[in-house]
C-alpha cells in the first residue's frame, strides 16, 4: 500500500464504520417496539401494574405463550384470518392477473382512464367508507342471506375490493417489462394465445405475481376496520379483531394481548422468508428500462 493510498482505505474504513453503525440505530429503532411486545409477553401478571414500573421483569413467564391458548379461541381467529386473507388474495389474482395483462400489452380506448380510476381507489380511506360498506351488505343480506353481513363472503370481497388496484398497478408495471416479442416468438412456434401466457409470461412475472400476492395477503391479514364492522359473531373473528378481547372495560391483560400479537406475526414471517427473493425482483419492476 502507497502513502498515497492509506488515507483513501481509512476513509473508506470510516465510511463504512459509520454506515454500519447508522444502519444498526436505525434497525434498533424498527425492532425497539417488538422488543418492548416481546419483554411485556413474558412478564408475569403480577408485576406488570407495579408501582414505580419495572422495564425488566424479576422472571420470565414463558407459559403466557401457552396460556394465551387458554384464554382466548386463538386457534379460531388463526383460522378466519387464514380464510379471509387466503381467499381474498386468490380472488385478487383472478381478476387483476387478466385485467393487468390486457392494460400492459394493448392501447384501447379509455386505458389512460381506467389506470387513474384504479389509482383513485386507492385514495380512499377504509374508515371513511364503512358505514356505506355496512348499510350496502346489510341490503344484500337481505336478498343473499350466505352473503350479507357477519358472514366471511362479505369480509372476503371487501378485503379483495380495497387491494385490486395496487395489485393490478404492479402488475401492470411488472408485463410491460418483459418484451412482447418473446411472446411474437412463441406464438410464431405454434402456441395458442393461452399457451404463449402460460408457458412464456406468467413464468416471467412470477416476481410481480408474489409481490401482488404478499401485500394483498399481508393488508387483508391485518385489516381491523372493516372486520370490526362487518364480523359481529365472535365465530368469524379475524385475529386482528380477536385479540381485543384482552382489552377488557376495567384491566388490560397487556401479557395476553402482546403475546397474541407477536404469535400472529409469525405467519407473516415465515410468508416473507418462503418468498423473499421473488419479493425483491417484484418490488424494483419497471425502475429499469
Amino acid at each position: 500500500m502507497t502513502a498515497r493510498q492509506a488515507p483513501q482505505v481509512r476513509t473508506a474504513s470510516l465510511k463504512k464504520a459509520l454506515l454500519t453503525g447508522a444502519g444498526a440505530l436505525v434497525m434498533f429503532f424498527f425492532l425497539a417496539p417488538y422488543i418492548q411486545m416481546l419483554i411485556t409477553s413474558l412478564t408475569p401478571s403480577d408485576e406488570l401494574f407495579e408501582v414505580p414500573a419495572q422495564y425488566m421483569p424479576s422472571r420470565l413467564e414463558f407459559s403466557n405463550f401457552i396460556d394465551v391458548w387458554t384464554e382466548a379461541p386463538l386457534w379460531g381467529y388463526l383460522r378466519s384470518s387464514l380464510i379471509i386473507a387466503g381467499f381474498a388474495t386468490v380472488l385478487v389474482l383472478l381478476v387483476a392477473l387478466p385485467a393487468a395483462y390486457y392494460t400492459a400489452r394493448y392501447r384501447y380506448r379509455g386505458r389512460l382512464v381506467f389506470l387513474l380510476l384504479v389509482l383513485i381507489t386507492q385514495m380512499f380511506a377504509p374508515t371513511a367508507l364503512v358505514i356505506g360498506i355496512y348499510r350496502e351488505w346489510v341490503a344484500i343480506g337481505e336478498i343473499l342471506p350466505f352473503a350479507g353481513v357477519n358472514t366471511y363472503v362479505a369480509l372476503i370481497i371487501v378485503n379483495a375490493a380495497f387491494n385490486l388496484a395496487f395489485s393490478t398497478w404492479i402488475m401492470v408495471a411488472y408485463f410491460s417489462t418483459i418484451p412482447v416479442e418473446l411472446e411474437e416468438a412463441a406464438s410464431i412456434d405454434g402456441a395458442s394465445r393461452l399457451g404463449v401466457l402460460r408457458r412464456v409470461t406468467l413464468p416471467l412475472a412470477l416476481p410481480g405475481i408474489i409481490t401482488a400476492t404478499i401485500f394483498t395477503f399481508i393488508a387483508a391479514w391485518n385489516e381491523f376496520v372493516v372486520a370490526l364492522t362487518l364480523a359481529q359473531s365472535p365465530d368469524i373473528h379475524p385475529l386482528t379483531e380477536g385479540v381485543t378481547t384482552f382489552i377488557g372495560p376495567y384491566r388490560v391483560e397487556w401479557q395476553f394481548l402482546f403475546a397474541s400479537s407477536l404469535i400472529a406475526i409469525v405467519p407473516v414471517v415465515i410468508l416473507f422468508i418462503i418468498i423473499e427473493r421473488w419479493l425483491v425482483g417484484g418490488l424494483t419492476a419497471g425502475a429499469v428500462k
